[in-house]
């Protein structure tokens, strides 16, 4: 008599079953669709990594005293962070010369450029870059010493603005000028029959 009541003590009841099963029953509504277009988190995680280099550039450009220049590549499919001399901000950018800072993570024993290439980075294979027009329709945002936006001529920064766009998510990253402050903007989803 004594197993059989401990054995009924150990179980569930139904209101507590019921109560899990409504429970994962609203955690899968909330989540499924969310899910569903992973270009979404593609997108987003491709604004985060841009608002950080713009911030590495402009922090490095200042701490290291020289120039930096963040390159926007032609294609869409990604960018780079290169160093400059003063005498080179006309210069445009060629990758077979360009000076490439080194990314801390990578390290220079691996050939560790800093840069984001979504061809070859799989994070963020559904992401392009699109509109880029940074000082009057230029594809680069270059800080100077002291960590303020410059043109190619070294005058202060107009600023700009730049899409990173994939299937599910659209993004308009808005740079302010000389500041190098960065407003981000979720775009409205474009009908299907529009791309």
């Amino acid at each position: 008599m004594h197993r059989t009541l401990s054995a009924a003590r150990r179980a569930y009841t139904l209101i507590e079953v019921l109560i899990v099963v409504a429970i994962l029953g609203l955690a899968a509504a909330v989540l499924i669709p969310s899910m569903s277009g992973r270009g979404d988190f593609d997108t987003q995680a491709a604004v985060r990594a841009l608002i950080s280099d713009i911030s590495f550039a402009q922090s490095d450009a200042l701490a290291n005293q020289s120039f930096r220049r963040i390159h926007f590549y032609e294609g869409g499919t990604g960018w780079c962070l290169v160093k400059l001399a003063e005498d080179e901000l006309a210069q445009e950018f060629d990758p077979e010369t360009a000076d490439f800072v080194v990314d801390p993570l990578k390290g220079a024993a691996r050939g560790g450029t800093y840069a984001i290439d979504f061809v070859q980075d799989d994070r963020y294979a559904s992401v392009r870059v699109e509109g880029v027009s940074i000082d009057g329709g230029k594809r680069d945002i270059t800080f100077d010493e002291l960590g303020g936006t410059v043109t190619s001529g070294g005058l202060p920064g107009r600023g700009g603005t730049l899409i990173l766009r994939s299937p599910d998510a659209a993004y308009r990253l808005e740079i302010a000028p000389v500041t190098g402050k960065v407003r981000v903007t979720r775009l409205a989803a474009e009908p299907a029959n529009e791309q």
